[in-house]
């Protein structure tokens, strides 16, 4: 088991998952949103116009007809509340709302509050236990939440965390909430495939290209970055220059700052200084990387060394005034960046580059 735990630590930074958002089957609006027009059909006179009104103000209307209407018997009322208050992040609220609930989707969000730690001390095992009890059900209101569940129970196996580490398991799980790139399945669950197959102890890269352009068709941000450099670098399938670039330009204007990163080594490397300079700065300066994984969906661990490729390649060309007024001062701030954002890759890029390679 030592050599597992070890693994263990060497492969989280780089597969550093996070639980499946509370599938939802007709709504892509948070709970403010719909109870603020469930009160304008029930009185023509309240707009919730957020000019006119404070967040604060709307979720104290909020709240109010919630109590109402759970003083009237309504359970789906009652789940609302502890999901508002979820998405406000008032963790401590919502797990004592959704414990006084008996619904499925209460079940689900409990599952993640207590495997993730929000609201509560972590109990991995407590989650899971949830998340079993949903996957195990036969009632059709757990229906749309069972590939989600899979996943997560995917996960837990694959940290080890709450449960013994099976990478077998994991992979069993995500295959089942994967459902063969269905769109309504896990996408987080394809993604993790993808990386799975990626992995140098079991490399499978046609299954890896597989399941990240499923993943990708679906809307994973993360995949189609990845997608973009597999068809870069030819792995998994024939080199498309074409497709790469397509793939990375479309991530990274989606915010995906790996895909950002491997854009700036591009411009670089065709000597496009202009265009990796400015790119580069542009990259750079947003380096909030908890606030960026949030945004994005994203893991740190890939949007660290995008940031630090960003940051290398700018001081690259600040050094040598490659497109951009030389600015020694300058260059040795980013070159120290980089090594603080990612001091493997750092050290990697700096080798290549002493050798006449960069």
């Amino acid at each position: 088991m030592g050599t597992g735990g070890q693994f263990k630590r060497v492969r989280k930074k780089e597969m550093e998952l996070t639980s499946e958002p509370l599938p939802q089957e007709s709504r892509n609006e948070t709970i403010l949103q719909t109870i603020s027009k469930v009160q304008i059909s029930e009185s023509g006179e309240f707009k919730p116009d957020p000019e006119i009104y404070s967040h604060e103000y709307l979720l104290s209307r909020a709240e109010l007809l919630l109590e109402k209407r759970i003083k009237n018997g309504d359970p789906l009322a009652s789940f609302l509340r502890g999901q508002m208050y979820f998405e406000e992040g008032w963790y401590e609220e919502a797990l004592q709302q959704f414990e006084q609930n008996t619904d499925f989707q209460s079940m689900y969000q409990l599952g993640v509050m207590y495997y993730d730690g929000l609201g509560t001390p972590p109990d991995p095992q407590k989650g899971i236990e949830y998340m079993e009890k949903i996957i195990n059900s036969s009632s059709p209101k757990a229906r749309h939440l069972k590939f989600a569940a899979a996943y997560n129970l995917g996960r837990a196996c694959y940290e080890g965390c709450g449960i013994e580490i099976s990478e077998k398991d994991a992979e069993r799980l995500w295959f089942i909430a994967a459902d063969h790139g269905n769109p309504k399945a896990s996408v987080k669950a394809q993604t993790a495939l993808g990386m799975l197959y990626s992995a140098k102890h079991r490399k499978d890269l046609k299954k890896a290209f597989f399941w990240h352009s499923e993943a990708c068709g679906n809307g994973s941000l993360e995949s189609q970055g990845i997608l973009g450099l597999m068809y870069f670098y030819g792995h998994g399938v024939r080199p498309n220059l074409k497709a790469a670039l397509e793939c990375l330009t479309a991530a990274s204007d989606r915010g995906n700052v790996y895909a950002k990163g491997h854009l700036v080594e591009y411009y670089y490397k065709r000597k496009f200084f202009t265009k990796a300079a400015d790119f580069a700065k542009r990259t750079a300066e947003n380096d909030d990387v908890e606030k960026l994984a949030k945004a994005t969906d994203c893991i740190p661990f890939y949007i660290k060394r995008g940031l630090a490729m960003a940051s290398f390649y700018l001081a690259r060309c600040l050094q040598f005034g490659l497109g951009t007024q030389q600015d020694l001062a300058a260059a040795k701030n980013y070159y120290s960046k980089a090594c603080r954002l990612d001091p493997d890759l750092a050290s990697e890029l700096e080798l290549l580059a002493n050798h006449g390679r960069i």
